[in-house]
């Protein structure tokens, strides 16, 4: 039986470790395609199934979840071309409801943690999900200042010049009631009718046309030039706000959303504020209803506790509100013919197949492509190349296959490749997980002497989260790689790239196609301004697997400085046992990610490319920990039946005071809050010299 068809509760450890690893992979590829370059590759059903598989296992297997986990991701990193803005309050994203149940489920979960009984009362609002782009406008004593996408959810793209063409936000807001600071978030997006005109203009003109609303919405505010923004008709919608200050006018969602009409923003006439969870999901019904005959596109119902002050004592989990949720709509499906199963080799030599398609129109849209995700895929749909397929789509991306419709004498079987399609050659080999069963993905042996996996990995190092290089991207990534006489094969190379330019008897790169003097120039200046690092960036550029940028800034935060940092991986790789511990009891850190800093470490090729690196650069030390409260900088562990707040409320409080919240003891804790019923974890601690105090001694120390 495959991943796909096995339930969750039939899984081994061993297997359901596997395939966390596979969907971090898959999803954060998606995130990228969708957030960052308006270009998915799956459709929302496929990328749902597969959060929703990741969040079954997790839950079945709390232990496994990577640090890294997809569950607390939010966007992707901001594209080249703009200026960043970075959000006071970060713009998150919500969590997926696919069923009356999963709705129901939500409501019973806030009662829950807010210490209700089921049958108390509790005011929500439903409005429909808008399928645009997010964007958090600035007013200052109510004139537009900035304007934000949502980025990676901490940092966005400034698109404010491209914000004030579109006549549905308003330059000044109107009303004695508007904060000094108010930062309004909405979604813009572009009508169906107007879509169409566009598309018809452009037909008309010979020029390209666009495949669907959304993505010509975000491409349209995200252009360069404003007065290409200026002549797309994008509209916006407002519901919801980042900073506010000096407070927030009113109470509730619903009051909120009603001001920002009164102050001159568009919002959806179609919300509504409800008391139970029937008349939420029979508001669901009624949109899903409309939802055909709305001007715009949408692909469900947000639904939001009203009270603000519940709001706020709800708070967050990784990256979504407690306090929200969306109910996406069900699936649209069509029928095509499989034409073709092409391989993708990804950075860590994953090997992807995709299936091509005859093109068809899929709820509006003309999709091509779907992912076949693995071999197993291929083998459980039983699909083969000159099949017709059952495809579905949701939203507006590339749809999955459900399965064969029917298979024509003449289709042909695909066998998956035992060698990777790069000209090396090299065999494909299936990883054996610790409990010794094969895992689902087939990956190149080559590794960096693999160049699909050397490109890739290469992109990473110069991206935003990473070096951050101006002017080196992934195109001139590959333009490099392949330069025969100025090669780029290895991060070092980056930093030799002048001194091996100076050195060049006959083509230099000022004379190169592409580049003159001033560009190439700008390119090396670039490159050494990228000498002095930060030390969770260089660790996150090195592209070790299960390390991302929010594992990476830990793991800085940890050790502090790059020598500390190398020594123990280096350790790790040698299997001290205290380094394991060490590095394994960090917050949001688990074996997965140990296991691959020591794997990493423990490879000869991998040592000297980061050694010639390193010797290029200057490492930055991890910045300290704020020191504004008693506990900032501490590693905090709650344990036992706490009385004055659940155990979520309790990490929350310690995050909000600047300490770490860790779910387990070790000589790196520094205080363990023990309520009634403390075991072993207080046990530890005493026998570690940890400080223990009680839940109200904690509650005088933080004051």
């Amino acid at each position: 039986m495959t991943h796909e068809t096995k339930p969750v509760d039939a899984l081994s450890e061993a297997e359901a470790r596997a395939e966390l690893e596979r969907l971090a992979t898959d999803l954060a590829r998606h995130d990228a395609a969708y957030h960052t370059h308006d270009a998915p590759v799956v459709s929302d059903a496929d990328y749902d199934a597969l959060k929703r598989r990741n969040l079954a296992i997790e839950a079945r297997f709390p232990k496994l979840k990577l640090s890294e986990s997809p569950t607390e991701k939010v966007g992707a990193p901001v594209a080249e071309g703009f200026g960043k803005i970075t959000h006071k309050v970060a713009m998150l994203s919500l969590d997926n409801a696919f069923s009356d149940e999963d709705a129901r489920d939500f409501v019973s979960r806030v009662k829950r943690f807010l210490s209700l009984t089921p049958f108390d009362e509790l005011a929500l609002t439903a409005e429909p999900k808008i399928d645009g782009l997010s964007l958090s406008l600035r007013y200052e004593n109510g004139r537009l200042v900035s304007a934000a996408t949502r980025g990676n959810g901490a940092v966005g793209e400034n698109v404010t010049a491209n914000a004030r063409t579109i006549s549905d936000i308003p330059e000044q807001l109107a009303g004695a009631d508007v904060p000094e600071i108010m930062e309004v978030r909405g979604e813009v997006y572009m009508t169906k009718a107007d879509f169409m005109a566009l598309n018809e203009r452009q037909a008309a003109a010979g020029k390209q046309t666009y495949v669907n609303p959304r993505n010509t919405a975000a491409g349209s505010l995200r252009q360069l030039d404003s007065k290409v923004t200026a002549e797309r008709p994008l509209k916006f919608f407002a519901y919801a706000w980042g900073e506010v200050a000096p407070a927030l006018p009113y109470g509730t969602q619903s009051e909120m959303v009603a001001a920002f009409g009164r102050w001159g923003f568009s919002v959806n006439p179609l919300m509504a504020r409800v008391m139970s969870v029937d008349e939420l999901i029979a508001h669901y019904r009624r949109i899903e209803t409309e939802r055909a005959s709305l001007p715009y596109d949408i692909d469900g119902v947000v639904y939001k506790v009203d009270d603000l002050g519940l709001q706020q004592r709800l708070g967050f989990v990784s990256r979504s509100p407690r306090w929200a949720i969306a109910h996406k709509f069900p699936a649209e499906k069509a029928a095509t013919r499989l034409t073709a199963i092409d391989i993708q080799v990804g950075r860590t030599g994953a090997l992807t197949p995709v299936a091509r398609l005859e093109p068809v129109t899929v709820g509006g849209v003309v999709v091509t492509n779907a992912t076949l995700h693995n071999a197993e895929e291929i083998e459980r749909l039983g699909v083969r190349i000159g099949d017709t397929v059952q495809v579905q789509r949701a939203g507006d991306v590339i749809p999955q296959v459900l399965g064969v419709v029917s298979s024509p004498p003449d289709a042909v079987s695909f066998t998956f490749p035992s060698t990777c399609p790069c000209n090396l050659q090299t065999p494909v080999i299936r990883e054996e997980t610790a409990g010794g069963v094969e895992g689902v993905v087939r990956r190149c042996s080559g590794e960096f002497a693999c160049p699909f996996q050397r490109k890739e990995h290469l992109k990473l190092f110069v991206s935003r989260k990473a070096f951050d290089i101006e002017g080196l991207g992934e195109k001139q990534i590959e333009y490099f790689y392949d330069d025969p006489s100025l090669p780029i094969r290895a991060p070092a190379d980056i930093f030799t790239l002048a001194e091996r330019d100076a050195a060049e008897d006959l083509l230099k790169l000022k004379n190169r196609d592409g580049y003159g003097e001033t560009s190439a120039q700008k390119l090396f200046d670039a490159i050494e301004a990228r000498r002095t690092v930060a030390l969770d960036r260089l660790i996150f550029a090195l592209g070790i697997r299960h390390v991302g940028e929010t594992t990476a800034r830990t793991l800085a935060r940890a050790y502090g400085d790059w020598q500390s940092f190398h020594e123990a991986a280096r350790a790790l790789a040698g299997g001290d046992a205290a380094a394991i511990e060490e590095m394994d009891a960090l917050d949001d850190i688990g074996p997965a990610v140990v296991e691959a800093v020591g794997r990493f470490f423990g490879e000869e090729h991998n040592i000297a490319m980061v050694e010639d690196l390193v010797s290029q650069l200057t490492v930055q030390d991890a910045e300290k920990p704020s020191q504004e409260s008693p506990v900032a900088g501490l590693t905090i562990v709650f344990t036992g039946s706490l009385e004055r707040m659940t155990r979520d409320e309790a990490k929350a409080m310690a995050e909000r005071l600047g300490a770490k919240a860790a779910g387990s003891v070790s000589k790196k804790t520094d205080i363990l809050v023990a309520g009634p019923g403390a075991g072993s974890k207080l046990a530890k601690a005493e026998a570690l010299g940890v400080r223990t105090m009680t839940e109200d001694e904690w509650f005088e120390l933080v004051g």
